[in-house]
């Protein structure tokens, strides 16, 4: 049983629920789940997201020890993203998330 009540307003789970419990960041992450990308790719990977939100999406990923940021030796410079140890940790748990969103998304979507 673990020493955390994510019920605490101060809880470090609770935390941590907040850096990944939002719809970009487990898209970004499941995106990073093949290998790296360079940041144009995972933008026309995933659908409708801005260039400003993937943006703020990575930089709190990275925050969050998830993802880290590789500068490229190309011209021109290029970035490149990828999980890191402990955001391959996170693909299971968000795989098993997104097949569930798929499964049930026509009885959710019913009004």
């Amino acid at each position: 049983m673990s020493d955390y009540d994510v019920f605490l307003a101060d809880c470090p789970a609770r935390t941590t629920l907040d850096l990944i419990a939002d719809t970009w960041s487990v898209v970004v992450v499941f995106g990073l789940g093949h290998g790296p990308r360079r940041y144009s790719d995972l933008r026309d990977q995933i659908g409708g997201i801005s260039n400003k939100m993937l943006t703020q999406t990575l930089r709190k990923l990275e925050r969050g020890n998830l993802v880290e940021r590789r500068t490229l030796a190309t011209a021109p410079a290029g970035v490149e993203y990828r999980l890191t140890r402990l955001g391959e940790s996170l693909l299971e748990p968000v795989s098993v998330l997104a097949r569930w969103a798929e499964e049930h998304a026509d009885e959710l979507a019913d009004d």
